[in-house]
């Protein structure tokens, strides 16, 4: 039998998560994907989540051991990153290759969804503040929910693949803001 993430969700298959459970769910839940791993955030900033032994690693690495695995790592998001982030990306060789990116200014919901089974829905970014990384006192108030129920998941998904697919490009009334759009014409 195949491992399922979805038991990481309570018994009726949606589990709200705020502040530094995003870090225990949504990360933890992103590092077990066995076939995708789809992202959609407005900002992604050097994020380190937790290691063996308490060490803290780049969330980059994450993706690269899972793009290792053969795991589809997609990742949307509105704005590029800043140094530091480039300093982590630029560690993980494979992301440069493997890692599928699509940048649009547009995007600002906060999606994660794993083997197309679990998704997450929510406030928090891809960013150490967001995900509930930083101390109490710095990490951002952050509220959203998790689920295996498929008509959640199958919502979040096709949300995502509509800006992955370049839908609403050729409408888009910010083009001169994208720097890559996905449709050109």
């Amino acid at each position: 039998m195949t491992r399922s993430i979805c038991p990481v969700v309570s018994a009726d298959g949606v589990e709200f998560v705020s502040d530094a459970a995003h870090g225990e769910r949504v990360l933890q839940a992103a590092a077990q994907a066995r076939r995708s791993l789809w992202l959609g955030t407005a900002d992604i900033k050097d994020l380190y989540v937790a290691g063996a032994g308490g060490a803290r690693r780049p969330f980059l690495g994450v993706l690269a051991g899972l793009l290792e695995r053969g795991v589809e790592v997609r990742l949307i998001h509105a704005k590029e990153p800043g140094a530091l982030f480039r300093q982590d990306f630029d560690r993980f060789p494979g992301l440069a290759v493997g890692l599928e990116r699509v940048l649009c200014p547009r995007v600002h919901f906060k999606l994660v969804v794993v083997d197309s089974e679990w998704c997450y829905i929510g406030s928090a970014n891809l960013t150490g503040a967001g995900m509930g990384m930083k101390s109490s006192a710095r990490r951002n108030f952050e509220a959203g929910v998790v689920s295996c129920l498929p008509a959640l998941v199958a919502g979040a998904m096709e949300e995502f693949d509509r800006v992955w697919r370049g839908d609403a490009c050729a409408g888009c009334g910010r083009r001169e803001f994208c720097p890559d759009p996905v449709v050109t014409r």
